[in-house]
């Protein structure tokens, strides 16, 4: 009997072991579970600072808010060459941009972002064809387009008034929304300095 003792005894130590392994897989699992979570609302809570951070709007320097008469300061950048997006024929525009700019110093954090200004400048004379860009609208568009993807480097976002405004035309009157206060625009106007299309 001692023999058949032990043996009924054997399985319910196997059954206990593998209850209590089953137990720390499963408590194993829920901290993973809980770790998890924790991770992922960290995660969410830098993201949306992240993105009021980037919501913020650059407030104009106090003292050239109102201050029209300050002397102009221009900002060349170097002549764009550039391939148009003409399908018929190929075609290239060289075009000479100068920047006005509020201040001096908005002069120098522009320079510090130049290569960012240099590529969505080019960004957007790509997808120009030489049609757009030979009549006045077209070039005045461009300034525009030019404008905002200069100061998009420094996190401003600029809206196309004209553009929406011919949406707003073409479309049934949308919603009113509350108006967003307007991003502070470092660039006064965009000039151009020369304008060949070939």
């Amino acid at each position: 009997m001692s023999a058949a003792a032990a043996t009924a005894e054997a399985p319910k130590t196997g059954k206990k072991k593998l209850v209590l392994v089953a137990a720390v897989v499963a408590l194993l699992l829920a901290a993973a579970a809980v770790a998890g979570v924790l991770w992922m609302r960290k995660n969410a809570a830098q993201a949306d600072e992240e993105i009021d951070a980037e919501e913020e709007v650059i407030e104009a320097p106090a003292e050239h808010k109102k201050d029209k008469s300050a002397p102009p300061v221009f900002l060349s950048l170097e002549p764009f060459t550039v391939n148009l997006a003409d399908k018929t024929a190929e075609r290239y525009a060289q075009i000479g941009v100068t920047l006005e700019v509020d201040t001096p110093e908005m002069a120098d954090k522009l320079k510090s972002y130049m290569p960012a200004i240099r590529n969505n400048v080019l960004m957007v004379l790509a997808h120009k064809t030489s049609d757009e860009l030979l009549e006045r609208a077209g070039k005045e568009k461009l300034a525009r387009e030019i404008m905002r993807a200069s100061v998009r480097p420094l996190g401003i976002e600029l809206e196309d008034e004209q553009d929406q405004e011919a949406a707003t035309d073409d479309e049934a009157p949308p919603p009113k929304k509350r108006k967003k206060k307007e991003a502070y625009n470092p660039v006064r106007q965009v000039l151009f300095s020369s304008f060949i299309i070939q």
